[in-house]
């Protein structure tokens, strides 16, 4: 994967620029839902949550790939590091910086599932949630999200010794690779798949459940409309802000799931044998600049949030 020094600078300033997008947009969102009690909710600890992730791929994951590529522009040849494998030296930064991309990329998933299962409840049975979703139950749901999430990240190196990691020349991040054995193993085959099979399983249920409240939140509109005001008072029904929220969470599905597809496609073509160079360089980073959509899916979609974060 060559390209020209103007192809490379470009690269290099996309991700810097990408570092500061992340890093200010997260920030905010913790300014605002930490600072502010409007946000002190089930909903907005998912929303830290999934900032906290975010947030961590700007701060270790991209800065990383910065250095790379400078340090091959600058000395006119990569770092040492990047000729080898986790396998090959004794410490190897992709040890670190894979597993937290991976896991991050994971916790990032399994909040947005999370918080489409907080909507749905609000939609669907409003006198139920307050009751059912409480601080302490979310809370201990994005421990075990981001428990699950990194023990899965790390599960390739726990389960298979023909599983390592690497920096990509062609993604420039550190990718799941094959360590010093030449045949592919079903057995390592089978836990790189858990990968995209998880994010799918997860993403499609996601979809489905907003299906669901979105079909709700119409027919709840068009029962508005014929019914008289009398009659709608009598009705048990989701606030505006529940289903202005509901929508937002949706947003946020469609635009994760836009930017996980690439990299999934990727993971199976690379599994049965396609390195696909130029593909994995726009999957890789296209999952990443999803970092810093949610905040503006929240500025665009939440006036309050909007709001809070001018002040």
């Amino acid at each position: 994967c060559c390209c020209t020094l103007v192809n490379k600078i470009l690269m290099v300033v996309f991700m810097v620029l990408l570092i500061f997008a992340i890093l200010f947009g997260n920030l905010v969102t913790l300014a605002v839902v930490l600072g502010t009690k409007h946000f002190h909710t089930p909903q907005g600890y998912l929303k830290a949550s999934l900032a906290v992730a975010d947030l961590a791929v700007g701060m270790f994951v991209v800065p990383l790939s910065v250095y790379a590529e400078v340090y091959l522009m600058v000395t006119d040849s990569a770092p040492e590091w990047t000729f080898y494998n986790s396998q090959s030296v004794s410490f190897h930064p992709c040890n670190v910086i894979g597993p937290i991309f991976g896991g991050c990329t994971f916790v990032s998933i399994t909040t947005i599932f999370l918080l489409t299962i907080e909507r749905s409840i609000a939609v669907l049975k409003p006198l139920h949630k307050d009751s059912v979703i409480t601080r302490k139950r979310t809370t201990i749901l994005i421990v075990l999200s981001w428990v699950g999430s990194f023990f899965l990240a790390v599960s390739p190196m726990i389960f298979s010794s023909e599983i390592a990691l690497e920096y990509n020349s062609c993604s420039r991040m550190c990718n799941y690779v094959l360590g010093t054995i030449g045949e592919f193993p079903s057995q390592a085959w089978n836990i790189l798949l858990l990968f995209p099979a998880f994010d799918f399983t997860l993403l499609g249920g996601t979809v489905v459940i907003n299906i669901i409240s979105l079909s709700s939140i119409r027919q709840h509109s068009r029962r508005r409309k014929h019914l008289a005001e009398t009659e709608c008072q009598s009705i048990s029904k989701p606030t505006f802000s529940d289903i202005k929220a509901a929508k937002t969470i949706g947003t946020l599905t469609v635009a994760f799931t836009a930017s996980f597809t690439p990299i999934a496609v990727f993971v199976v073509g690379n599994v049965l044998g396609n390195k696909w160079c130029n593909f994995s360089f726009f999957a890789f980073w296209i999952l990443a600049s999803n970092s810093c959509w949610n905040v503006i899916i929240y500025s665009v979609r939440d006036q309050k949030f909007r709001l809070c974060a001018h002040k």
